[in-house]
């Protein structure tokens, strides 16, 4: 019968779940950012020809993500603008649960989930299979391809900034989820397309990738609520008066 898994158990039946697949892979999950170790697991599993699908909804993946599914020329992903669920299935085993394939969800919030085993619960199992591949029927194939960033040029007929320009420049913050330049506003800390996405839920303590301020990774300590780390708030503070 189904087991209850807790945080813990969620994060380790994914990892046994995705290591020990022999044939087909289904990851459904509307945000990703892999660990390590998912990683690891994920490129064994296509350097063996196994089958490997992705369907996610958020198409605004950090570059560093890009570049690695990119890299993973036999894994393929699709984009469901719909999705909310997420589960996990190979050909044996399934786990249904609240936790996205993110890094900060499996090492920080509190998640649950059941696991069903083909052997134990057949009908069940092919139930959850049969929606999986429902997903994928609905979802839009797409070819993620490695990203370069290329250094802006430089004007060499105008080294010296002017002191507006420099102004400027200080006013400038930094989308909390793709990290693109934009007016600092804590208000709003999010770039046009950014808070398109954030608007279907309007979580305003779902985990971000960027301090506003700095630019920097946040790794989820940033959220719509708290867009500065904690270690820039008294800068940010001074140079904007906040």
């Amino acid at each position: 019968m189904a087991k209850f898994l807790n945080t813990t158990g969620v994060s380790y039946h994914l990892e046994e779940l995705i290591k020990g697949t022999k044939n087909r892979l289904i990851l459904i999950s509307p945000y990703l950012q892999f660990t390590d170790r998912i990683k690891e697991h994920l490129h064994n599993l296509n350097i063996q020809k196994r089958d490997i699908r992705i369907i996610y909804r958020e198409n605004k993946l950090p570059l560093d993500e890009t570049n690695w599914l990119g890299s993973q020329v036999g894994i393929r992903t699709s984009l469901c603008k719909t999705l909310h669920a997420k589960c996990y299935i190979n050909e044996n085993e399934a786990i249904i649960t609240s936790m996205n394939l993110y890094e900060f969800s499996q090492q920080h919030n509190n998640e649950m989930g059941i696991l069903i085993t083909k052997v134990q619960d057949p009908d069940l199992f092919r139930d959850t299979m049969d929606e999986a591949q429902r997903l994928l029927t609905i979802s839009e194939e797409i070819r993620i391809t490695i990203q370069k960033i290329q250094p802006a040029a430089v004007d060499k007929s105008d080294k010296k900034k002017t002191e507006a320009t420099k102004v400027e420049e200080k006013a400038n913050g930094f989308c909390i989820r793709t990290g693109v330049s934009i007016p600092f506003n804590i208000e709003k800390p999010l770039s046009a397309e950014a808070f398109k996405s954030w608007k279907f839920f309007e979580n305003q303590d779902f985990p971000e990738k960027f301090c506003h301020f700095s630019g920097e990774p946040s790794n989820g300590e940033t959220t719509f609520s708290k867009p500065i780390l904690s270690k820039n708030w008294k800068k940010a503070k001074a140079q904007f008066n906040l």
